[in-house]
């Protein structure tokens, strides 16, 4: 009698306000799960003036830029997955292109290779940015709010400042120590003075303020035509990029219809291509499906085998087949996403030993390892799930001083040899090569997972090659084995990504013996401090709640809801 009367008032009081417990944060009316709790704030506040997901999603993304510079962003591009009440999913691709003056083998010296990692470290390497794009179509289709009124709180933090946190703190006295940071790094958290920004200390931001109030004034062409793209185009031509006015003026980001499976009764949305994501994660999941999984543990040795196994064949037809739609007209999309295909895959998995991954068959490119995501929901049910990038930490480490953001470098995502594919990874198949107006293959991965028409788990994850598979893995841990969303977001997760042919794993969280017995059937296991940073939305309809949490690996990230 005790237990169901605190169980009541436990009800009672989530009805009214938001708390949290045991790093899951519940909710009623609405929830935004973020990188960083003041931008998590930012997207809540605007659910609290009656914008919805979208409107909210928009806030939070340009608060992320000011406080999360390492990978939220407006110079680098992503993907938007939008389930509305109705059940209509729609995507929105705000990928980065290649500029017009860009080819096959712009990385390449005369001797046939990339030197000195300038797909990655110069200007080259800066594909035409999509953030402010997407943002603003996913707003003038499916918004609420006034656009104005979402830059806002992202320029007030910009000009008021913010307490630097200790992870910012820390970041920013590597980025000073290190001699490979680029002098506007070094120069990113300084005060006008000269002297670096203390922990706690406000860090203010005029210049990416007066960036964010011309965005806000004239919505996307703020950033893409006037005063912003010829400061663009004019360091472009000073440093040695080569995006020009004409390449900003002409990016559009694109609504596309999402990737949509089905997993033991629930609807999976994700991402079609140029994210690999969809595609891939789908497929994997309707390999397990397959399996009878009520006679296989959680995290014993089976277990970790199948899901090796459906990585491998998942990433190997990534590597073949996948790249941006517009070039890729022939991808075979349906057949990849299939249940005849991956009963075919999962049968020929042999349950005692490894499989071979083969460079002379297939191949994959790579994204960088710093992302962000974020997930949201509003009080009707709307549901939001986004993940953008600047590639590596800290993109290019580029840009221009009076701008106030920096530039990524995407470029790096595209394969840089043309037809040669290794076992270390080096990708050389077709589609992804290098070309005019071109996306690049990515892995992100936002996700809604809904049931009965309603949303049950949005989540999505940084972590470059490994986001597919911390997405994947944290679906099968709220959909098989019913964890809530911290337990599901903190789980052992692998990793393998068909080439490579190494496996990964989250040490202290698979125990010795199961490696030993991994490795006795062929794996080759490598331990790794963590996988993913993975955000996520949790739905309750028994109880009409919301809970949501931040991976314990995010040093800022928060759940907020109201």
């Amino acid at each position: 009698m005790f237990s169901r009367l605190i169980h009541y008032f436990l009800l009672v009081f989530i009805l009214f306000t938001s708390i949290t417990i045991q790093a899951q944060t519940y909710a009623r009316n609405g929830m935004v799960v973020s990188d960083n709790r003041l931008a998590s704030e930012a997207g809540v506040a605007i659910l609290k003036q009656g914008g919805n997901a979208i409107d909210a999603s928009v806030a939070t993304a340009f608060a992320l830029a000011v406080t999360h510079p390492a990978a939220g962003n407006i110079g680098g591009g992503g993907f938007m997955v939008y389930l509305p009440t109705d059940g209509n999913a729609t995507t929105i691709d705000f990928r980065e292109k290649a500029p017009l003056a860009a080819s096959p083998t712009m990385f390449l010296n005369e001797n046939g290779v990339v030197p000195d990692r300038i797909n990655h470290d110069s200007a080259l390497a800066i594909g035409v940015p999509g953030t402010v794009a997407g943002l603003y179509l996913a707003h003038k289709k499916y918004g609420k709010l006034p656009w104005k009124t979402l830059v806002e709180p992202a320029i007030k933090l910009a000009i008021d400042g913010f307490p630097l946190t200790w992870a910012l703190y820390n970041e920013s006295k590597v980025i000073r120590d290190s001699e490979s940071s680029t002098a506007f790094l070094k120069n990113y958290f300084l005060k006008p003075d000269g002297s670096p920004v203390d922990f706690k200390e406000s860090w203010k931001q005029p210049e990416l303020a007066k960036t964010l109030e011309l965005i806000a004034a004239n919505g996307q062409d703020g950033f893409y035509k006037g005063k912003v793209a010829q400061q663009i185009a004019a360091f472009m031509k000073t440093n040695g990029g080569i995006i020009s006015i004409e390449d900003l003026a002409k990016y559009q980001a694109v609504e596309r219809e999402p990737i949509k499976g089905t997993f033991n009764g629930y609807d999976i949305y994700s991402m079609p291509p140029p994210s690999s994501g969809g595609v891939t994660m789908t497929a994997m999941l309707n390999i397990i499906e397959q399996a009878d999984l009520e006679t296989i543990p959680f995290n014993s040795t089976a277990y970790v085998h199948l899901v090796i196994e459906a990585m491998r064949r998942g990433f190997a037809n990534r590597a073949e087949y996948l790249g941006d739609p517009d070039f890729n007209l022939n991808m075979p999309l349906d057949r990849l996403t299939s249940k005849e295909y991956a009963k075919k895959l999962f049968n020929n998995i042999d349950k005692n030993n490894a499989s071979v991954s083969n460079p002379e068959k297939f191949s994959h490119p790579y994204d960088g390892d710093d992302t962000t995501h974020f997930s949201v929901v509003d009080n009707a049910g709307n549901a939001v799930s986004v993940t953008y990038t600047l590639e590596q930490s800290y993109g290019s480490g580029l840009g221009d001083s009076t701008l106030g953001f920096i530039f990524n470098n995407e470029m790096g995502d595209f394969n840089p040899v043309p037809g040669e594919t290794t076992s270390n990874g080096q990708i050389g198949t077709d589609p992804n090569l290098i070309a005019p107006e071109k996306r690049m293959l990515s892995s992100m991965n936002p996700t809604i997972v809904a049931k009965d028409g309603k949303p049950f788990l949005i989540v999505g994850s940084p972590g470059g090659r490994t986001i597919i598979n911390t997405v994947f893995q944290t679906v099968l841990n709220a959909i098989l084995y019913d964890m809530p969303v911290g337990q599901g977001i903190e789980a052992m997760k692998i990793h393998h990504q068909w080439l490579p042919d190494v496996t990964y794993y989250e040490m202290d969280k698979l125990s010795p013996d199961t490696v030993e017995q991994l490795e006795a059937m062929g794996h080759n296991m490598k331990a790794s401090n963590q996988l993913g940073r993975l955000m996520g939305i949790q739905y309750d309809a028994k109880n009409n709640i919301y809970s949501g949490a931040s991976d314990s690996s995010s040093p800022d990230g928060a759940a907020v809801g109201y």
